[in-house]
């Protein structure tokens, strides 16, 4: 195995589905049954472990679909508590509760004509889980604290990174909802099953992250490339996206070279994650090395001008370890903004600032 880079002019080579990288067998079986699947109205669910690509997966269903034109609306139901979750899928009237303060349109309402993402999917309670299967039947719905009937056409794609028919099994899913969510099931393939997919999954991050960090990284090392192909990826797509990212960050020439690469991915394997804990760790003496890095750079950026160099490291490193956190809590804003003790709309707010709220699913 060799090294290789890539031309930062672009590539002609056209990928199986918009905006999704990879030729491997796995995700072909993925491209076909993506493409039939969107010619229909039929629910679909998505399953497949955190990081895998699920939210790509269904947007790629809505832009192949009749339904192309209308609404795309993404829901994480394990972001939000049961009351709040609730109300933003369904909306609320005023003084439905303390802070209803005034009308609200949910969700579903918003993706009329089009189509409605639920991720995490398993996350709901088992009430709430009875008023979507009513949407999915009868296509119709309340407000909170209203009695006026809505009726939507919506078309549902739900996702869920749990073996569904397992949480049934348990008493926590019910039955007659995962059934009818599960009309067409697609497996989105973890990392480590699509190995081969890793050059190419590389290539288009270092072009991404290099634009974006008006860096030139163009080149990958033999090394490098090898411990890539030999880690296990508990965190999947998202994982590399985000040690290629880092890489750039840190990188001193035009090169992806092994040193730029955590300990656990130089050691070229890694332990199973287990259900329930975080899947990724980062190394004291990496993060060492990730800020002397940012510190230096900063100066570098600032151009002397110290305050713009403070402001440029603090970011910095603040975004580093908000994507860390988020990486840790499976993408869980709500259990992320605990762990760093700031409020959950803060949180969504730098997510935003940062750029880090549009990663795979």
């Amino acid at each position: 195995m060799s090294g290789f880079s890539y031309d930062p002019r672009g590539s002609s080579a056209g990928h199986p589905l918009d905006g999704i990288i990879g030729n491997s067998p796995a995700m072909q079986r993925v491209y076909e049954l993506t493409r039939k699947v969107a010619r229909s109205n039929a629910s679909v669910l998505l399953l497949g472990e955190t990081g895998t690509g699920k939210e790509l997966i269904a947007g790629a269903i809505h832009r192949l679909s009749d339904r192309a034109q209308g609404p795309f609306v993404r829901v994480n139901c394990g972001a939000l508590s049961e009351s709040l979750l609730e109300s933003e899928l369904f909306g609320h009237v005023r003084g439905a509760f303390t802070s209803a303060v005034a009308n609200r349109t949910g969700r579903f309402e918003a993706a009329h004509t089009g189509t409605i993402f639920l991720d995490e999917i398993n996350s709901t309670s088992l009430l709430l889980q009875v008023k979507l299967l009513r949407v999915l039947q009868e296509k119709e719905f309340e407000r909170v604290g209203d009695t006026n009937t809505i009726t939507v056409d919506t078309r549902v794609i739900a996702a869920s990174n749990r073996d569904l028919a397992a949480e049934v099994e348990a008493g926590r899913f019910r039955e007659d909802l995962y059934w009818r969510l599960n009309v067409v099931p697609i497996h989105i393939p973890p990392l480590r099953e699509r190995l081969e997919d890793i050059p190419q999954l590389v290539v288009h991050f270092l072009q991404h992250y290099s634009q974006a960090n008006r860096r030139y990284v163009v080149h990958v090392q033999r090394e490098a490339l090898e411990a890539m192909m030999q880690y296990h990826w508990p965190g999947n797509v998202r994982e590399l996206q985000n040690y290629v990212e880092r890489a750039v960050v840190m990188a001193e020439g035009d090169e992806l070279t092994i040193d730029l690469l955590p300990e656990v991915v130089r050691r070229g394997k890694s332990v199973e994650p287990v259900a329930g804990e975080p899947s990724t760790s980062l190394a004291a003496a990496d993060w060492e090395t990730l800020i002397q890095s940012i510190i230096r750079r900063g100066v570098e950026h600032a151009d002397k001008d110290h305050r713009a160099a403070y402001d440029f490291v603090v970011s910095q490193i603040e975004r580093e370890l908000i994507a860390f956190i988020m990486s840790q809590c499976n993408n869980v804003q709500t259990k992320a903004a605990a762990r760093l003790g700031i409020n959950r709309n803060t949180l969504a707010k730098k997510l935003k600032d940062y750029g880090l709220d549009t990663d795979p699913s």
